[in-house]
């Protein structure tokens, strides 16, 4: 599908784990900005506008429109249709990652995918849905699965077929014998009872954050995943640097005990960033007030310090 030099538009920040993936294909990843309602499609029209007219055009846009690893983003409607109509006008593809489809939790009903809003308005052709049994059944399950135009769906399954062969053929029939016991309705009601778990794991870790972080830290609560995304408030004098994260939780942090990823790692070009992610998962509620304590007393030490310069 990509070939060295292809032009890939990928929201900034994204998920760490496509970022070398798609360097090892060779591809030219150009960032898109978002905020807590998705993609700014401003943004994304400003460059397409403005290509240059040598070079071709992306083939395609990479995004987790749902509890967005790692911003905790969920894109609204009408941040999707606007995209939808970028992606037709500029002719590109859209990668729609949806592992986090299912774990959808806010106060109004979860926002339609792309690939249900393009067939919505006739318009098929431009998205790839790709789903994941690893955050609703069990992540030792390791399948997934796509959605999208038949041609792209039989290329990727030749290439599956040469590189690995299959999914493990146990972890499948784990899947099918469960799948097929619980029947549709079922899996969706297991669905809920996920994302009502992952709710109130989110309400503990947002209980803390007001505790421990107020004041000292920036936030909006997630709707969907398992990802917290916020901003240290790292310098103390009010002007317009907004500080450095890395250096804070890659060796002050981790030294308390307090393991997070550094806003830097989830951006292609790795410009510095004062944002932070962290997952609310595993942890228990007096772990996480623990945690957060401790990074408290961290940023706390770090203000005392830049105070100083």
């Amino acid at each position: 599908m990509f070939n060295p030099g292809d032009v890939l538009l990928v929201e900034a920040p994204v998920y760490a784990g496509v970022i070398p993936l798609f360097k090892s294909l060779g591809c030219d990843l150009i960032e898109i900005e978002t905020d807590s309602e998705g993609i700014i499609s401003s943004s994304a029209r400003q460059i397409l506008e403005n290509w240059p007219a040598n070079k071709p055009k992306p083939k395609a846009l990479y995004t987790v429109p749902y509890g967005c690893n790692p911003t905790g983003m969920t894109a609204t409607l009408h941040r999707k249709k606007e995209i939808l109509a970028l992606a037709a006008e500029h002719d590109f593809l859209i990668l729609e990652d949806d592992a986090y489809f299912y774990l959808y939790y806010g106060q109004a009903s979860r926002p339609s995918s792309y690939f249900n809003l393009e067939l919505e308005e006739r318009q098929v052709g431009r998205v790839i849905r790709f789903d994941s049994f690893s955050k609703i059944l069990s992540s030792g399950l390791r399948i997934g699965f796509a959605t999208g135009p038949e041609p792209i769906l039989a290329a990727m399954d030749r290439h599956s077929s040469s590189a690995n062969l299959q999914v493990s053929s146990f972890t499948q029939i784990i899947a099918f014998t469960l799948l097929n016991s619980w029947g549709y309705e079922g899996f969706l009601k297991h669905t809920l009872g996920v994302s009502n778990f992952y709710r109130e794991k989110r309400d503990i870790f947002q209980a803390a954050m007001m505790r421990h972080l107020d004041g000292l830290a920036e936030w909006v609560a997630p709707e969907a995943g398992m990802f917290f995304w916020f901003k240290l408030l790292l310098n103390p004098n009010d002007d317009d640097s907004e500080g450095d994260s890395a250096d804070l939780i890659r060796t002050k942090a981790l030294e308390n005990g307090v393991l997070a990823l550094p806003g830097t790692a989830f951006l292609p070009n790795g410009r510095i960033s004062a944002y932070v992610r962290t997952s609310f998962s595993l942890n228990p509620e007096e772990e996480v007030n623990e945690a957060l304590r401790r990074l408290r007393v961290t940023i706390l030490q770090t203000r005392a310090e830049n105070s100083k310069v």
